[in-house]
Order: structure tokens, then C-alpha cells, then sequence
């Protein structure tokens, strides 16, 4: 048994390090908000687990190693959290967001944590600074309590927060000369089972780490150095690398033979070769940052080619067949299932006698005997499909001109050319709207003006004054085309084109032929202007702003999900936590707003656990982070179907008449709000309509009857009725008003006063 103080006062003095095969910190506001309601209760809270071992041959954090140390094992997430509010600052071996630690009050009078909301807590003496109590000390503190004589009764609480380190805490120490790394590591992941286990390069990287502390740092100064660059690669990416350059093999097994001296220059060679592939991806092909790299596993490939080839590419050729490949590769969903089983015999390939011949033989053979794009590939929608890349390829190695100016599109915006509303308005579905044949490249400053106007009104315009404009597109020139009307129509024209323009680089590429893309900054920005109003994308925006407060992580965004098996696209979501909303822990989470568009049976077997709407992901999260913080979760309400039918309070006649908005959207539109369902059930409709008002953008079902026209079946339209508007403060319904107002103008809905 230690006391908390004891543990805190170790690491200050460097004698309880982290072992380097550790992740980092990875809890989230709310659990640490629960873990200091439990130890302040008196919950349990487990214990720790420690290694004390002679730390001279050991990569540590946290300090300098060599002498006997304890290295903490189970218990990172709990000491890290306590150490960061009582002392106000991360420990030495800290690698995560502060701001999961940073803020947290406690209420005297209710003897509850938050952490600090400027509007509810400024200025109010029962919000106590925790950090600055176990700082400062509590005279502080008691001089606020005591501008109110009735606050001397909280003093106590005030105390038995401060003896919180004083309390024992169990830890439990694993010794002896037979426990090395190897051992240590097993036992981590069996007692973390439940929590964030090593994947199998953190394992092969904490066996080189034993023998060089540098390993790790000098992998994430590469990978901050790419992110500078904007590529955003992750450390197992880079450890793919290496094991290809090292080893020519796939498996991170096949790293325990090599040396730490060896595994250095490996290291040193691969960063080397990246950048060589990256550069080379960029000039001849355009694909420059990290939204439209595709098929990152085939660039351990092309490092090994490297390799083998001294460092650099034999002569051109070799150069443009290996791109050849890669892009082949990366598009047709090479290493999207059995990764480690295709790199594996993808480097065995490239390291015989064939080199990249062989490459693309294999290729060829694996996708039935041709390397062809047909223009049915390019039938993804947003910026994750697949096939995006290709566009954005295509663009730049035609050389895209601007509609305005007629010059080559110096930085980049890619943007739809038929609006997002405009396509709304007319009725076509959202993976209609937002297909990858839909995206052109436009100059910033012309972004605007493309936003706000109809292709028919200026691409024969901008062909009659820049000759060859449309071609440098690969857009269709039949001005038939142009129309909304025939939306459906232009996306397969030019599919088709862009298929054959593709087929034409690439072609030159195996051929020798000139193939070239003009290096420009690549910035990827939203079209402004009063037409784009692109309200589903700023919904899950949104949320994503509110989960990432929550401590929870950033999702990949409009990304696509394609089966293991097969490769086919299962879907192109809005957002993806591939492991789960904390790194991890939980299964991947995916957030998929066009469903009938989407393989939801096969995603659900391959254990993704898929959302279709914000809301249901929102109460997802809420209620999962209430739980991990031993927070109460609400009881379910009384469900829609046993309200009476008769009511005579307000509230209720409110909450019925939810139900009837739910019931005439679906009857009506077709559009089936489950998630109000959900939440009328679980919240009551006051409390539901208050919770959507709050939301920093509108919700799911408001987007969906935008698109149909149908704004007077919203929870805005219901609140603002006369017969309901004292129930809501004037700002929710400015609120309501505004968000009518809006989105109502482009449809001709007047909002009245």
C-alpha cells in the first residue's frame, strides 16, 4: 500500500517512470471527472500495477533511467489524471491533451465535479478550483466560502477533498531477473485487456526500444515532420516502413532478429525513400498533401524498390513504372483487407529478379488480367471514396485551368461545380450530389463566384474565351449537358472522360511518355457565397467539435469503409473512429447519413458500430461517456406510444405533439426520425426541442426536410407556433426564428415575426 501522496511525490522525483512500449494518455474529461467522484467518495478504484527492474538497459519516460526504478505498468490513465489536476501541470512522462485534466471544479454545496462553464460558475464561491486547492492550499478557498457566513458549513467537504492523497492506494510489483520486456509486455497487454492493448508494432518497437531509448523519439520527429509537410502518418505506418527496408517482410515479427543498431540505419534509409515516393507521387502525379494520397501500405513497397535499387531509381522508367503501379495499386483496394498478406507478397516480388515487372504482373493477374479504370470506379461520392484521388490526379496532370482567368489553378480549392443546394433543391440524393465526377479545381478567388451561379450560365462562356478550359477538366463540351436537369446525364459523361483521361497518364506512365503535374501548394477550401449552404457537413462538424471537447478523437472524414474480402466499397461516411470514439477501446464507430446507400448488414458483421444521424451518435457518446465518468444516466421516459391522448398540461400537449411532427414526416416525406423517437422517449419533448435549439447547427432531420421542402415539419417550425412559445426562453426562439429565416429564403418559406 502507498498513499496517493507518495506516488505523485515518486514520479516528481523520477523513481516511477513509464515504460516506452506505453501509449500515451488517452482519457477524456469525463473519466476523469469520474474517477475523482469515485476516489472522493471512496469508490474503488483499482489498483496499480508496477515493475521494478534495473532501468539501465530500459527505454523509459519520465525521466533518466539506469538504477533500480518502478515503471508503471497498469494505472498510466488514473496517476496521470490525478498528478494533472493536483499539481496543475502533465507529468514528465505525459504524451496526450492537457485539457482532459485542465478545469475541473468542485461544487461544495452539491459535491459535484465539472469542469469549468465561464456562464455557470464565474463568480459563484461553491465552484472550487480543485488544481488551485491542492496548490495553494485551502485558505484560498475558504476566504471565497466565507463572503456568505452560510457557506462555513462546506468547509468539511473543502477538506475531505484536500486528504484525498492521503488515502492508500493498492500496488502490486512484478520483480525478479527472469521478467525482460518481452514478458513485461505480455503481462500489459493480459491486464489491459479491457483497456488500450499494443497493437503488434507497438510490441515489435518496445523489444528495439530495450536496447535504443531513441527509437521512439526520433520515429515521431519523422512523422512531425511529414505532418509540417501535410501527410499525417501514423507510427505503425512509418514501423512498416522500416521492417520493409530491414527485412523486406510485412509481418513485425520479423523485426526480433534485427539489431537496434540495425533497425537505426533501416530507419535512417526508409525516412529517406519516403520522402523520394512522395516526392515523385507529388510532381508526376499531382498528389501532393494527405486528403488524396491513396493506398499508403504500398509505399513500404516502394521503399524496399529503393532499397534494393541503391537508394534512388534506376533511370526513369523505373520510376514511372513503379508509379504506375502504386496508383494502380492504391485505387483498386490492393492492401485494403489482408493487408500484411499482400504487402508480405508484394515485397517478396519487388525484392526478386522481376522488381517492379513483377509488381505489375501480379497486379495485373490479381484484378483478373486488366489494369483498365472504367468509368463505373468513378462512381463513388465525397472525398473519401476511393476513386477521388484519380480525379484530383487527372486535374492536375491535364492542368486544370480557372473558369475566370483562363490561367493554370495556382492554390487549390476543390469545390462541386453544380452546388450542393442547387442539386437539393432539385431533388437529387445526397450521394448524387456529392459524386466525386461532381469536384473540379478552382482558384480560391473564383471559388466563390462558381458557388453562387449555374454551370450553363458560365462554362460556354469561360470555353469560348480560355479554348481547351473544359478539356483541362475533363469536362463534357456538349452544353445540353450543362443543365440541373440533366445532372444525371453530365456525371456520366464525364465519368467516362475521366476514365479515358486516366487510362491515357496512366498508359503513359508503363509507356515512358511525358506524364507531369505542376508542384503547387495544395489548399483544399470551402466555397463560400449565400448558395453554398451545406448545412449536413456543418452538422457533423459540429458534433465532432463537441466529441473532440469530450476528450474523444478525431474521426477520418468522409471516408470509405471497403470489405476486407473483396475490397468493394461498403460505404463512404461522414465520419469514421476506425479504433473507436477513444483509441483503443470500443469497437470502430461509423457515422453513415446515407444509408440506403451503404452495406449496413456487412458492416455490422465485421463489427463496426454504424449511426445514421448525428443525434443517435451524439446520445451515443453522451450517454457512454456519463457511464465511463460513474455518472447517473437517465431513466427512459414514458415511451411516445403510452402518452394519453388526451392532456390537458402544456408539456405534454407539446411532447404529443412531436410525436405528430415524427409521425407526418414519415407518412409524409418519407424521412424516419428515429433519433427523435429516441430522445422524446428518453427526455420528454420540452427538454428534446430544448437540446436541439442548444446544438451549434441544426439536426439531422431538419437537413433532411430541408432538402424536401418541407421546413414546416420541423421542431423550429413547432416551437415558434403560437400556441407553444412561452414553453422556450426568447433566445431559443431566436434561435428557431434564424435557422427558419436561413435556410427557409432558399426555398421562399416565410418565417413570420
Amino acid at each position: 500500500m502507498a498513499k496517493l501522496s507518495t506516488i505523485l511525490d515518486q514520479v516528481d522525483a523520477g523513481s516511477m517512470l513509464l515504460p516506452e512500449f506505453q501509449r500515451g494518455y488517452v482519457w477524456n474529461r469525463d473519466q476523469v471527472r469520474g474517477f475523482m467522484r469515485s476516489l472522493y467518495l471512496g469508490y474503488p478504484v483499482g489498483s496499480l500495477l508496477v515493475w521494478e527492474t534495473d532501468t539501465t538497459d530500459k527505454a523509459v519516460r519520465g525521466g533518466p533511467g539506469g538504477g533500480i526504478r518502478q515503471l508503471l505498468l497498469d494505472g498510466q490513465q488514473r496517476v496521470t489524471s490525478l498528478y494533472g489536476v493536483t499539481r496543475g501541470q502533465p507529468p514528465a512522462f505525459f504524451e496526450g491533451d492537457p485539457a482532459a485534466f485542465t478545469g475541473l471544479r468542485f461544487n461544495v454545496a452539491e459535491e459535484t465535479f465539472e469542469f469549468y462553464a465561464p456562464v455557470k460558475m464565474k463568480d459563484d464561491p461553491l465552484w472550487i478550483d480543485v488544481t488551485d486547492l491542492f496548490v495553494r492550499g485551502a485558505e484560498p478557498q475558504i476566504e471565497r466560502l466565507s463572503v456568505d457566513a452560510k457557506n462555513w458549513q462546506y468547509v468539511g467537504r473543502l477538506m475531505k477533498l484536500l486528504n484525498l492523497l492521503e488515502k492508500d492506494f493498492h500496488a502490486e510489483q512484478i520483480t525478479g531477473p527472469d521478467k525482460t520486456t518481452d514478458v513485461v509486455v505480455e503481462i500489459f497487454n493480459r491486464v489491459n485487456s479491457g483497456g488500450t492493448k499494443l497493437s503488434k508494432g507497438d510490441l515489435a518497437l518496445a523489444k528495439i526500444c530495450a536496447e535504443w531509448s531513441g527509437a521512439r523519439p526520433t520515429m515521431r520527429s519523422y512523422l512531425q515532420r511529414w505532418a509540417d509537410e501535410g501527410y499525417d502518418f501514423s507510427l505503425d505506418w512509418l514501423l512498416r516502413n522500416v521492417n520493409a527496408v530491414a527485412t523486406g517482410r510485412a509481418p513485425f515479427s520479423a523485426l526480433d532478429d534485427i539489431s537496434a543498431d540495425e533497425f537505426e540505419q533501416a530507419l535512417t534509409g526508409a525516412a529517406e525513400h519516403i520522402d523520394l515516393a512522395l516526392d515523385e507521387i507529388g510532381a508526376r502525379l499531382g498528389l501532393d498533401h494527405a486528403r488524396v494520397l491513396p493506398g499508403r501500405p504500398a509505399i513500404a513497397v516502394l521503399s524496399r524498390l529503393l532499397s534494393e535499387s541503391g537508394g534512388a531509381f534506376w533511370d526513369e522508367g523505373q520510376r514511372d513504372k513503379a508509379l504506375y503501379w502504386y496508383v494502380h495499386a492504391a485505387l483498386s483496394g490492393r492492401f485494403a483487407g489482408s493487408t500484411e498478406t499482400y504487402l508480405n507478397q508484394d515485397l517478396a516480388t519487388v525484392s526478386g529478379p522481376d522488381g517492379v515487372d513483377g509488381l505489375i504482373a501480379r497486379l495485373t493477374r490479381w484484378r483478373g488480367n486488366s489494369l483498365t479504370i472504367t468509368a463505373r470506379d468513378l462512381e463513388g461520392a465525397g472525398k473519401g471514396a476511393r476513386y477521388y484521388p484519380l480525379v484530383y490526379l487527372v486535374c492536375r496532370v491535364l492542368g486544370a485551368r480557372d473558369f475566370a482567368t483562363g490561367q493554370p489553378v495556382g492554390a487549390l480549392a476543390v469545390q462541386p461545380l453544380f452546388s450542393k443546394s442547387l442539386l437539393s433543391r432539385a431533388g437529387y440524393r445526397p450521394a448524387e450530389i456529392n459524386a466525386i465526377a461532381n469536384f473540379v479545381l478552382v482558384s480560391p478567388s473564383s471559388a466563390v463566384e462558381v458557388a453562387r451561379r449555374r454551370p450553363d450560365d458560365y462554362l460556354g462562356r469561360a470555353e469560348a474565351a480560355f479554348p481547351g478550359v473544359l478539356a483541362s477538366h475533363a469536362l463534357p463540351s456538349d452544353p445540353a449537358l450543362w443543365s440541373v436537369e440533366r445532372y444525371r446525364d453530365f456525371l456520366a459523361a464525364r465519368r467516362e472522360l475521366l476514365a479515358s483521361s486516366a487510362n491515357s497518364i496512366l498508359t503513359g506512365l508503363l509507356s515512358g511518355s511525358r506524364v507531369s503535374a505542376p508542384r503547387l501548394p495544395a489548399v483544399v477550401v470551402r466555397a463560400g457565397g449565400e448558395d453554398e449552404i451545406d448545412i449536413r457537413a456543418e452538422e457533423v462538424g459540429a458534433l465532432i467539435e463537441e466529441l473532440l471537447q469530450l476528450g474523444l478523437a478525431a474521426p477520418e472524414r468522409d471516408s470509405e469503409i471497403p470489405d476486407p474480402e473483396t475490397g468493394r466499397a461498403l460505404s463512404v461516411a461522414e465520419a469514421v473512429w476506425p479504433d473507436g470514439l477513444q483509441p483503443g477501446q470500443g469497437a470502430p464507430v461509423v457515422l453513415e447519413l446515407d444509408p440506403d446507400d451503404a452495406d449496413l448488414p456487412r458492416m455490422a458483421e465485421l463489427g463496426y458500430e454504424v449511426f445514421t444521424s448525428v443525434e443517435a451518435l451524439r446520445g451515443y457518446a453522451l450517454r457512454r461517456n456519463r457511464e465511463a465518468g460513474g455518472l447517473p444516466v437517465p431513466e427512459p421516459a414514458a415511451p411516445v406510444a403510452a402518452l394519453p391522448v388526451a392532456v390537458t398540461d402544456l408539456p405534454a400537449e407539446f411532447h404529443q405533439a412531436m410525436a405528430t411532427i415524427y409521425q407526418r414526416a414519415r407518412d409524409e416525406t418519407g424521412h424516419s426520425a428515429t433519433y427523435l423517437l429516441a430522445m422524446l422517449a428518453e427526455d420528454g419533448g420540452v427538454e428534446t426541442a430544448r437540446r436541439l435549439l442548444a446544438s451549434a447547427t441544426v439536426s439531422t432531420g431538419f437537413t433532411a426536410l430541408w432538402n424536401k421542402g418541407r421546413l414546416d415539419l420541423t421542431v423550429e417550425a413547432l416551437v415558434l407556433s403560437p400556441r407553444f412559445a412561452e414553453l422556450f426562453t426568447a433566445e431559443e426562439l431566436q434561435v428557431a426564428r434564424g435557422r427558419l429565416a436561413q435556410f427557409g429564403s432558399e426555398l421562399g418559406v416565410q418565417v413570420g415575426p
